[in-house]
């Protein structure tokens, strides 16, 4: 059986960072995915997906992403449900988020975005939790291959493969 989502979008509101009562970090927020089709007046609706993320990942996503930040993530679907009030059972749908990218740029992350050598999946694991149970998994960064910014590089006819 499988059960993944993969989604890009932007946030709909900023993230709400809350801890468990053992001290485990968990945000939620909404993601509004364009669909791929225009309606009757030729505008394109969104879906609004909520998103949970814990313990790392987290912390980084309240830290790090805003309303209308470009993300993408993957995660798996979760369907709950619960009595309310009137004795009804209410069912939820959500998607438990393993990794999330931040897609913006740095010119768009200016103003207290994270730095721009920052890579979110170096600070959390591939699990449900986003995290390791070490602890956040702190590498170095990858070196920027294209860190010459439009400069001209110097390669032989003998290192090309064609």
């Amino acid at each position: 059986m499988l059960n993944r989502v993969i989604l890009i979008g932007r946030l709909a509101r900023d993230p709400e960072l809350r801890y468990t009562s053992n001290g485990v970090a968990v945000t939620r927020f909404v993601v509004a995915v364009n669909r791929s089709y225009t309606n009757q007046q030729g505008e394109r609706d969104a879906d609004f997906i909520p998103i949970v993320t814990w313990r790392g990942l987290a912390e980084n996503c309240a830290n790090y992403i805003r309303k209308g930040s470009l993300v993408g993530l993957e995660g798996r679907i979760q369907v709950s449900s619960y009595e309310n009030q009137e004795g009804r059972t209410v069912w939820t749908t959500e998607v438990i988020a393993d990794s999330v990218r931040f897609l913006d740029s740095s010119k768009s992350r200016a103003a207290g975005g994270p730095p721009d050598d920052f890579r979110p999946d170096n600070y959390g694991g591939n699990n449900n939790y986003g995290g390791n149970s070490y602890g956040n998994n702190r590498q170095k960064p990858m070196d920027d291959p294209f860190a010459d910014d439009g400069r001209q590089i110097d390669i032989s006819d003998d290192d090309l493969p064609f």
